[in-house]
């Protein structure tokens, strides 16, 4: 009897150990455009945006993904919003001869020192690919849809989607879609195991029911083809990831919108189980977070999701690839891309060399192959997640901010100091001066005019009222700076003394 038991064991454990775990990331990466000065927006042309702005953008990338996987970086990355090269007109360049050419020298020297006109020519994603190689996240292919090669289409596409993956890649297609980045299908093979990836950025404008429709579009596109490839194979992974610009809830968060793209068209849904079914062969993975942690960007003093992580019900069967259960996540890390309150430290232009992150912080989550081939068979859900129907919208809470004790007084600063080198965008401050004149809302300190920011218009009106144009006025506000102009954002209207 021992004897069979350890022989059993024997069989079992060869099988057991070609499971292959790994992880998936989510990252709006906020207009990674590359150092050639070409540029759709005016953001990024060379008076606002130079080899160095590209430099500090690369290392803050990298930072957020070398903490994923102690250093590796994940093995599968879906970027959003890299520039779609305007200079290049050629196919995607051979990114592994790109590292070759630069192997000796550092991206620091090459958006330095060392740039040239050849540097300057490369795409966003290969000098994103080179920061990551010289940070030791090594192995990726990038996978680029095709390029969008007519005037027209070039005009409303600035950004598209690429995948990193350190998979075989079967192939890649491109789904164009209404008012918005082509939908991108990559195919890649995890140990043998076919995995679909999709990488969406929908059209903008979560709350507004005037591009619901378009929205409604994008899921359409997307629906399509998901059907002719569930048709075949109704267990097939697949991975659906991007910046959706629609909540998680978007048909209960918006009552007022009939038809909405992710939930109604789509089929994004939260019941775990369901996807077991023959209705529902969707799950969103942000239903595994408690109500209370849902958050990926905020918008009028709102915690929004628009990054999504979607999967299909082969994800859970014991063939392929496997969804670790529990394991999805928000990477926001204190001290890096998460400013005092906890919020997304976005990319912000000032200075020399600019600052900041992303305003949307990163989603992940782990998978793993299972190597029984069994589509019968699903993984056990003791606690599975159920989508109980309510709106869930999460405010921005400050209420465990303790102002004093993280603000910094003006009043208190010495006068040679400058606010606007760099040094203290981010900071929260406490600020005494003057309501300046003009339409905008602002403060004259320091003989230098900053301009208010409330996120919540109800509150930012109220406000505007109360304070005539020469009033004193005293509040906390955190220094930033949005489209050239310097600012301090009022997060809320008890922030105002």
């Amino acid at each position: 009897m021992h004897r069979l038991r350890l022989l059993g064991l024997f069989l079992i454990l060869p099988v057991l150990l070609t499971a292959r775990p790994f992880m998936v990331v989510v990252y709006n990466v906020e207009n990674l455009f590359d150092a050639d000065g070409v540029a759709l927006f005016e953001d990024y042309k060379p008076e606002h945006y130079t080899p160095a702005h590209v430099l500090t953008k690369l290392r803050n990338i990298t930072q957020v993904l070398a903490h994923f996987e102690e250093g590796r970086g994940p093995d599968i990355i879906l970027f959003q919003e890299i520039e779609v090269d305007l200079t290049d007109g050629e196919p995607p360049p051979d990114y592994a001869a790109v590292l070759r050419r630069y192997e000796g020298v550092k991206i620091e020297d090459m958006l330095g020192v060392r740039f040239t006109p050849e540097i300057a020519g490369l795409p966003a994603e290969a000098l994103l690919l080179k920061a990551m190689h010289d940070g030791g996240m090594t192995g990726y292919s990038v996978v680029r849809p095709e390029s969008v090669k007519t005037p027209e289409s070039l005009g409303s596409l600035a950004q598209r989607c690429v995948v990193f993956t350190r998979f075989p890649v079967k192939h890649s297609r491109v789904y164009p879609t209404l008012d918005a980045r082509p939908i991108h299908e990559v195919l890649v093979e995890v140990d043998g195991a076919p995995l679909y990836l999709f990488n969406n950025h929908w059209k903008s404008g979560a709350g507004n029911p005037k591009t619901e429709p378009a929205r409604v579009a994008n899921a359409r596109t997307l629906r399509v083809r998901l059907d002719e490839i569930l048709a075949e194979d109704p267990n097939a992974d697949i991975i659906l990831g991007g910046d959706f610009n629609s909540q998680h809830n978007q048909n209960r968060r918006y009552p007022a919108m009939k038809l909405t793209g992710l939930n109604d068209v789509l089929g994004s849904q939260g019941n775990e189980l369901a996807i077991r079914g023959a209705q529902r062969d969707l799950y969103n993975l942000w239903f595994e977070l408690p109500a209370e942690e849902r958050g990926s960007d905020t918008y009028q003093g709102e915690w929004g999701t628009l990054m999504q992580m979607i999967i299909t019900r082969g994800l859970y069967d014991h063939r392929g690839v496997q969804y670790v259960d529990n394991s999805f996540g928000v990477a926001k890390f204190a001290g890096l891309n998460m400013d005092a309150v906890g919020l997304p430290l976005r990319w912000s232009a000032e200075g020399a060399a600019g600052r900041g992150f992303s305003d949307h912080f990163p989603v992940y989550a782990k998978f793993t192959t299972v190597p029984d081939g069994r589509a019968d068979r699903y993984l056990p859900l003791p606690n599975a997640s159920v989508d109980t129907g309510l709106a869930s919208i999460r405010k921005v809470d400050l209420s465990g901010l303790d102002l004093p004790a993280v603000a910094v007084a003006l009043a208190g600063l010495p006068d040679e100091v400058n606010l606007r080198d760099g040094g203290h965008t981010g900071r929260i401050m406490l600020v005494e001066g003057v309501v300046g004149p003009g339409p905008r809302f602002n403060v004259e300190v320091r003989g230098e005019t900053y301009d208010l920011w409330i996120p919540v218009p109800a509150q930012r009106e109220r406000l505007r009222a109360a304070y005539a144009p020469g009033a004193p006025i005293r509040f906390h506000g955190e220094l930033s700076q949005y489209r050239g102009r310097w600012q301090f954002i009022i997060l809320d209207a008890s922030w105002v003394k």
